[in-house]
């Protein structure tokens, strides 16, 4: 029997497992549409734009562990799509992003709507492609989830034309796609070598980044940590998308400051840095010194891409692996490294470490519950105030750089899971509310908080219209200080001298005021505005326990308000 090209489209990724298709559709998505509204086997999830459609994708991608799939419609949509895109791509989400193509016999003649969107979609995806054929398009389809599922994972984008999706032929090989098992260790010999290094560290530490959650080795981390006695650090806020270290952990630290030199200050102590699953260094501002890892410091480096070994340090052994696997190895030789002395070394930098970060921890606790009595609230206050509420299991989405850039939760313990966070790692705005949204599709049974700024929700608002749509229990926090103020900080930092006046331009939101309760009721969504502390614990506790989405707006404080 013969099978057109969008039902073996359907099939290859039915057969995979995908349950969800994310989109907003156009004229040469149409058979697409067609094929499933008679196909139960993939739920297709309609959004009002492209930047929801994607960021929903990405945060079912990265919750679930499979691949996020979404359709777009032709060289706009994939116009729209593009900031989403590039924030999967500096995550390393994987997403199969597809767009329909025009008819390939109009092709020539540059019709309506037609461009050369697989130019356009290449530097931000492991592969691009455009399928000219019917009797190809099972086979990309495989190529392509194949890819994106192979770590270093990423996303990867077809271009389907209209005839190509509606052609049938006999005796498609419909087969889905087999990702290969990648749990690959280091082999031995630089393994000893790192062992060996680090087992003899006067002082070491560990820079963590997001892979080592995204692989399954927060455990294994663990052992490492625990063995060497090592603090562990993870990126700045400004790169850090997920929790790979227990925050309650008594090794647990605080995350890197954002600008060299307080970075270089930071490390500074140490002789030996362990890097597991992190971009070393993904700065943002330049700053003098420009090298804000100490020239002392001997770096032992674990990944699963060769493309971030060495790539802007030189380290003194690189190990290429499965992060799991890679850490699983490093702490059984540590085990059989270690001398009792160095075992006992490592026991008195542990016991030295928690009574330090216990300090920090209630420092910063009583510094966020001192500033209640303020109104506009403090993001410290706000953030202390949600922190109080979170559930075990919640999953926590965060994309509120005022407020959220401290690592609060993290930072006083409150985060009491690893897997369920998830913050800004691209930057491209709009995609913390979408981003929770994926999230709550692929855990229906867990609690899902979105911190979010004002001026970043506006970016994807149109996806609180999605959460009403298909009833997803999501609690978006908005904390509204009528402004860009990430961008007023930067300006201030750069030492412009407009802004060490304190005068900006196009940096408010504050005429007129975005009234985010009409907005979101509007959209279909229950909304609420808080001004007090007790009142956002209470209306954030009552929305995780709830069963339809909510928004919460509160109001923060600008500085020296």
């Amino acid at each position: 029997m013969a099978t057109t090209g969008i039902h073996a489209f359907l099939d290859v990724l039915a057969g995979y497992g995908v349950r969800y298709l994310f989109g907003n559709p156009g004229t040469t998505e149409l058979p697409l549409s067609d094929a499933m509204a008679k196909d139960d086997r993939i739920r297709y999830v309609l959004a009002l734009h492209e930047v929801p459609a994607m960021a929903i994708a990405d945060g079912y991608a990265q919750a679930s562990r499979s691949p996020g799939v979404v359709n777009v419609h032709i060289c706009c949509g994939l116009g729209n799509a593009m900031g989403m895109l590039y924030n999967a791509w500096r995550e390393g989400t994987p997403l199969l992003l597809t767009a329909g193509q025009q008819d390939s016999r109009l092709m020539f003649e540059e019709p309506i709507l037609w461009g050369q969107m697989v130019e356009t979609a290449r530097p931000w995806t492991k592969w691009a492609a455009e399928v000219l054929r019917v009797e190809d398009l099972p086979g990309a389809v495989r190529r392509a989830v194949q890819t994106a599922m192979t770590p270093p994972t990423g996303p990867v984008f077809l271009s389907l034309p209209l005839d190509v999706q509606m052609a049938a032929a006999e005796g498609l090989d419909l087969a889905p796609p087999r990702v290969p098992d990648s749990r690959v260790g280091p082999p031995e010999e630089p393994l000893r070598r790192a062992a060996e290094l680090l087992a003899a560290a006067g002082n070491p530490a560990i820079l963590v980044g997001s892979r080592v959650q995204e692989a399954d080795a927060v455990a294994e981390l663990v052992a490492v940590a625990e063995r060497l006695g090592a603090p562990v650090i993870h990126e700045a806020a400004t790169s850090h998308g997920r929790c790979s270290f227990p925050p309650d952990h008594p090794l647990y630290a605080e995350p890197l400051p954002f600008w060299s030199p307080e970075v270089h200050r930071r490390l500074e102590p140490y002789d030996v840095l362990l890097v597991a699953g992190m971009k070393l260094m993904q700065q943002y501002i330049y700053h003098e010194p420009s090298r804000p890892i100490p020239e002392r410091a001997q770096i032992v480096q674990v990944d699963d891409s060769p493309w971030e070994l060495g790539k802007n340090y030189p380290v003194e052994v690189g190990l290429l692996g499965h992060m799991k696997a890679a850490l699983d190895a490093v702490a059984a030789r540590l085990g059989n490294t270690m001398t009792a002395p160095q075992q006992q070394a490592a026991r008195r930098r542990a016991g030295r470490i928690r009574a330090e970060h216990e300090a920090q921890r209630n420092a910063l606790q009583a510094t966020a519950r001192g500033q209640e009595s303020l109104r506009p609230l403090s993001p410290l206050c706000a953030m202390e105030s949600l922190a109080r509420v979170l559930p075990d299991n919640v999953a926590v989405v965060e994309e509120s750089p005022t407020t959220t850039m401290g690592s609060y939760f993290e930072r006083v313990g409150a985060l009491r899971n690893t897997d369920g966070y998830f913050a800004q790692r691209g930057w491209a705005l709009g995609w913390g509310l979408n981003c929770a949204i994926g999230v709550q599709l692929a855990w229906p049974d867990r609690p899902v908080l979105a911190v979010l700024g004002d001026g970043s929700s506006m970016y994807g608002i149109q996806g609180l219209w999605t959460a009403a749509r298909y009833r997803l229990p999501v609690t978006f926090v908005i904390t509204n200080n009528r402004e860009y103020r990430i961008l007023k900080d930067c300006a201030q930092v750069l030492k412009l001298p407009a802004a060490l006046a304190d005068r900006f331009e196009g940096l408010d939101l504050d005429g007129p005021e975005i009234d985010f309760v009409a907005l979101a009721r509007s959209l279909g969504v229950s909304a609420d505005r808080v001004d007090r502390p007790d009142a956002l614990s209470d209306a954030a506790a009552e929305a995780l326990a709830g069963d339809r989405p909510r928004v919460i707006e509160v109001a923060v404080r600008r500085p020296n308000a």
